[in-house]
């Protein structure tokens, strides 16, 4: 029989090429991806809970128990695995939560960050339940996240009190004993706000007597407006200062006046 008698026969026979299954199950994801992303982009960016509800503190005591209380205490008072939340308040949660610090992965000098465990309703949750057992810092008011500040003063703001740990670029940098200041250009306004407030790790607090809601907002707007300017020096190192390009420097550099020595050397010969 040849190959022409052959695809008769399987479509008599009912079966099917291995192909279409293939092609059915590539089909099924296409389309369950594509629904799931939909619905995503419809969602929220962010989620609206009251804070002074007693329906979400309920439910950010029930979260804190099940997920917290462990380290932190029922209380909030603290223990040997974890420090006292007292005074925290709501900022504090909403920056170790939103960012994924919290809960930690593992014990180490500093707090990773990593894919949040918590949707934002149940981060909030969270906050308003520490909030409701001790005041302390809120979260940012959505007014004082916009990027209409003073970009230049903010600028100037970020060079006196904060590029000596994060960089001038907001790019990072190390600290002492295995910590460092994190990279800035993908941290959200809200969350740069609140470690202002907070003071998360080795990072002092700048409360609204040393630093104003304003120049709070200045600093956000010169960070994200310095995030949006394409580099016109080259390639940027990622924006590391002097010591990463003398590094560059150095290796390939002189590397490539070594490698072009050594080939006129041997083209002499």
């Amino acid at each position: 029989m040849n190959s022409s008698d052959t695809k008769p026969e399987r479509r008599r026979r009912g079966r099917r090429s291995p192909l279409a299954s293939v092609a059915l199950v590539l089909t099924g994801l296409l389309i369950t991806g594509g629904a799931y992303a939909l619905m995503s982009a419809a969602a929220p960016a962010n989620a609206s809970v009251d804070l002074s509800s007693a329906q979400s503190i309920q439910q950010g005591k029930k979260l804190f128990a099940a997920n917290c209380a462990t380290c932190h205490g029922l209380d909030l008072a603290g223990s040997s695995s974890g420090p006292s939340l007292i005074g925290v308040g709501a900022a504090a949660v909403d920056f170790q939560v939103g960012t994924g610090r919290m809960p930690l992965a593992q014990d180490a000098p500093q707090a990773e960050v990593k894919p949040r465990v918590f949707d934002e309703t149940q981060t909030l949750q969270m906050a308003a339940y520490v909030a409701s057992i001790s005041p302390g810092p809120g979260i940012p008011a959505s007014s004082n996240l916009t990027l209409t500040g003073d970009a230049t003063k903010g600028a100037e703001l970020f060079r006196i009190n904060c590029a000596m740990c994060h960089n001038v670029a907001g790019a990072g940098g190390a600290l002492t004993e295995g910590k460092y200041a994190p990279n800035l250009m993908n941290t959200t306004p809200a969350h740069i706000y609140e470690a202002m407030l907070t003071g998360p790790q080795n990072m002092p607090v700048f409360n609204d007597q040393n630093i104003t809601p304003q120049e709070k907002q200045d600093i956000i707007t010169a960070l994200k407006t310095q995030n949006k300017d394409a580099g016109v020096g080259g390639f940027e190192l990622g924006s590391l200062g002097p010591v990463a390009e003398g590094l560059f420097i150095w290796i390939f550099g002189l590397g490539a006046v070594v490698a072009f020595t050594v080939w006129l050397t041997a083209k002499g010969h």
